[in-house]
């Protein structure tokens, strides 16, 4: 099973913790993983357009999937949005689909380093969200030592 680094778990969880922070709906775990997919999504599509971010976020989800199986009823459209989070919050308690978001996000930063790089990955990060405290020291990937 392919974990993302301990650092890209760290910055998902700050992201989300950051959303959620934001927030004024009363959506919570999987809603506020949304919120930063979605936020990573419109930036992304327009660099690597539609069919590239589903990609991207396809294989993160079947990433996340190895590790959290109740986002097997989680699937990517063919616009790159993501449809069957709210089963997931419905079957599980707040915690568990919240964790869920984490490794699910984790996993498209992971992609991300990898593809674009780690300089170019922090730059969106903090492009997107530029009144986050947080910290966005040495995304690793699991190759890089």
């Amino acid at each position: 099973m392919s974990t993302a680094s301990p650092e890209n778990q760290n910055l998902a969880r700050q992201l989300l913790a950051f959303e959620a922070a934001h927030d004024n709906s009363s959506d919570a775990g999987m809603g506020i993983a949304m919120q930063v997919i979605q936020e990573l999504r419109t930036h992304l599509i327009r660099l690597t357009g539609v069919d590239g971010f589903r990609s991207l976020l396809s294989r993160a989800l079947t990433l996340a999937k190895a590790e959290v199986p109740s986002l097997n009823m989680v699937q990517v459209r063919t616009d790159g949005s993501v449809q069957g989070f709210e089963g997931i919050e419905q079957r599980q308690e707040t915690g568990a689909a919240g964790q869920a978001g984490i490794v699910f996000v984790a996993h498209l930063l992971e992609l991300l380093v990898t593809f674009i790089g780690e300089p170019l990955t922090l730059r969106l990060v903090r492009d997107k969200w530029p009144d986050a405290s947080m910290d966005l020291a040495d995304l690793k990937t699991e190759d890089k030592q």
